[in-house]
C-alpha cells in the first residue's frame, strides 16, 4: 500500500517548509529511518527520514518547491500494513549547511505554496515569502498601498528577529523614498557589474553563505560597531588545562578546549556589568535576566552556526564544556534543533583557532555584543616580582568585545572587558577547584 511522506513540523511557529535536495529518486528502494530528503525552514536545515520501509513510489514536491507543513510530498509503496499517512514529527535536523543544486521539475503536479516570485519582477502584489525572506500580512499591506515593488521590499534592511522587516522599516523607507526627487528615482543608477577574466570561477553562493551575507550586512547597518581590545595572562589556564586534560578526557569522554574558560571569564563580566546582556527594541532597551551564550562554531563546508548555551550563567566549567562539546558535535554532524540556534543573549568567537591574534566580529544581531578570543601565544612580558620588574615568558592572548554603542558606550565596555580579563587571570587550580 501507499504511505504518504508529509512535510514534517520542526517547531511550535513553523507552518512550512522549502524542498532543498531529494536524497533518493522516483522507484527507489528506502529503509525505514534512511534519510530522503533535505528541508529548509525559517529556523534551520533538516534532513528527513523515511518512517517506513519500501520503494519510493511518487515525488509530489519539486526541489525549490515551499509547502505548507502537514501536506503530501511523496508517497512510498510499502508490502506491509502501514497506516496510510506518515507524519514525520521528528525529523533528524541539520545545520544550516546544506547543499544546493539545480531545481529539477517533478514527475508529477507539485503540492503546496508554489516557488516564491523572482524578486527582480516589477510587482505590487507581495507574496508572504520571497526566496530566504518572509513579510507579515501587515508589511505587505503597506508595500502594496504605497506601491512598493517586491525588488524593493527585498532590499530594505530588517531590524525585526532575524532581520525581517517591521512596519517601522518599511514606514522609514518610504519616508526616505518620498524625500527623493522623482527624477533620480526614474534614473537610479544600476550597480557597475563585477568583472571577470577568462578562467575566473564563478562560485554560487549557497543557502546558508547567502543567510551569512545577509545577516552580517544587516547588523553593520544597524549598529553602530566599536572594537575594545586588551590582553590577558592565561598562563594559569594553560597549565592547569595541561595537568587535567588527560583525567578530563577519561572522564567526560571528549577533549578539554580553552572555549569553556573563556565562556567561564564572559560570564564573570556579564555578571558584574550586565547591561551588555541586552537587547534593542526600537527606542526600548531589554535587559535579559539570564545569560544565553551564544558560540561561533565552524563547519565542515566553511561556513559558521552559532549554537547557544541556555542559561549559561549557572554552568560551571564542566558544565560549559559539556554544552560547547554537544552543540558543536550536533552542529558539525546535522543533529541541531531549531532551539538550540535561538534565543542567545551574548556570543563568543574564537578566531585564534587558526593563529589569529585579534579581530573585529561583527555583532550577532539583536545581541548587543560579541567577545572575540584571539590565538594563545608564548610572549615575553614585564611582571613585578617581590618589587622588582623582570621580563618574563608567559601565555597571553588577546580578548577583543565589539559592542553596539547605540546602548552601549566605552566606559561600560572597558569596564566589561577588564572583568572578563581579571577573571582569565585568576583562573588556576586553587580557583577552578579541581
Amino acid at each position: 500500500m501507499k504511505v504518504d511522506i508529509v512535510m514534517p513540523k520542526m517547531g511550535e511557529s513553523l507552518q512550512e517548509g522549502t524542498v532543498i535536495q531529494w536524497l533518493k529518486k522516483e522507484g527507489e528502494a528506502v529503509q525505514r529511518d534512511e534519510m530522503i530528503l533535505e528541508i529548509s525552514t525559517d529556523k534551520v536545515d533538516t534532513e528527513v527520514p523515511s518512517p517506513v520501509e519500501g520503494i519510493l513510489s511518487e515525488i509530489l514536491a519539486a526541489e525549490g518547491e515551499t509547502i505548507e507543513v502537514g501536506v503530501a510530498i511523496a508517497r512510498i509503496m510499502t508490502s506491509g500494513e502501514e497506516p496510510a499517512v506518515q507524519q514525520v514529527e521528528s525529523a533528524e535536523p541539520a545545520d544550516a549547511a546544506v547543499r544546493e543544486s539545480c531545481p529539477t521539475p517533478a514527475k508529477t503536479v507539485a503540492i503546496g505554496a508554489g516557488r516564491p516570485l523572482s524578486s527582480s519582477a516589477m510587482t505590487y502584489e507581495i507574496p508572504r515569502k520571497s526566496g530566504d525572506r518572509f513579510y507579515s500580512p501587515l508589511v505587505r499591506k503597506i508595500a502594496e498601498e504605497n506601491k512598493v515593488p517586491l525588488h524593493e521590499l527585498n532590499s530594505i534592511g530588517g531590524s525585526g528577529i532575524e532581520g525581517r522587516v517591521v512596519k517601522k522599516d518599511i514606514l522609514a523607507y518610504i519616508e526616505q523614498r518620498e524625500a527623493v526627487s522623482e527624477a533620480s528615482a526614474e534614473i537610479a543608477p544600476m550597480p557597475a557589474a563585477v568583472a571577470s577574466s577568462a578562467g575566473d570561477e564563478i562560485i554560487p553562493m549557497d543557502r546558508m553563505r547567502r543567510l551569512i551575507a545577509d545577516h552580517m550586512v544587516l547588523s553593520v547597518h544597524t549598529s553602530p560597531h566599536v572594537t575594545s581590545v586588551a590582553e590577558a595572562d592565561v598562563a594559569g589556564i594553560v597549565k592547569f588545562r595541561n595537568k587535567f586534560r588527560e583525567k578530563f578526557f577519561q572522564r567526560e569522554g571528549f577533549k578539554l578546549t580553552f572555549t569553556p574558560f573563556f565562556a567561564k571569564a564572559c560570564l564573570d563580566g556579564i555578571a558584574q556589568f550586565p547591561m551588555i546582556n541586552v537587547s534593542v527594541d526600537g527606542n526600548n532597551i531589554i535587559r535579559h535576566r539570564h545569560v544565553n551564550l551564544s558560540f561561533a562554531t565552524a563547519l565542515p563546508d566553511g561556513n559558521l552556526i552559532v549554537p547557544v548555551i541556555k542559561n549559561a550563567d549557572a554552568l560551571s566549567i564542566t558544565g560549559l564544556a559539556r554544552s560547547v562539546h554537544d552543540l558543536s558535535t550536533r552542529a558539525r554532524n546535522k543533529q541541531l534543533l531549531p532551539d538550540d540556534i535561538q534565543g542567545g543573549t551574548f556570543t563568543i568567537t574564537n578566531v585564534g583557532t587558526f593563529g589569529t591574534l585579534f579581530g573585529t566580529p561583527i555583532i550577532n544581531q539583536p545581541q548587543v555584543g560579541i567577545m572575540g578570543i584571539g590565538a594563545i601565544k608564548k610572549r615575553p612580558v614585564a611582571k613585578e616580582v617581590d618589587g622588582e620588574h623582570l621580563v618574563v615568558v608567559r601565555d597571553m592572548a588577546f580578548v577583543t568585545i565589539t559592542y553596539d554603542h547605540r546602548v552601549v558606550d566605552g566606559m561600560l565596555a572597558g569596564q566589561a572587558l577588564a572583568a572578563i580579563v581579571h577573571s582569565l587571570e585568576n583562573m588556576n587550580q586553587s580557583t577552578l577547584g579541581w
